[in-house]
């Protein structure tokens, strides 16, 4: 059972984590003309992080409820 503590504690890496991949240094590295699958990477990159952020915090709340 993990303690309450534990899981308000990976939540606030996951957010930091998210705010940090989504400000301008990181975003600027995916800033190109190419396109993944016709879209730009931009915006790939963009989704698949925010899915990947909405998962983790998922899986934190999952494993603090039990």
């Amino acid at each position: 059972m993990m303690r309450r503590g534990l899981a308000r504690q990976r939540l606030v890496a996951v957010f930091i984590a998210a705010a940090l991949l989504f400000n301008y240094p990181i975003l600027s590295l995916f800033d190109r003309p190419e396109a993944i699958f016709g879209l730009p990477v931009l915006y790939v990159f963009m989704f698949v992080v925010w899915g990947v952020v909405i998962a983790v915090i998922a899986w934190i709340v999952e494993r603090g409820i039990r």
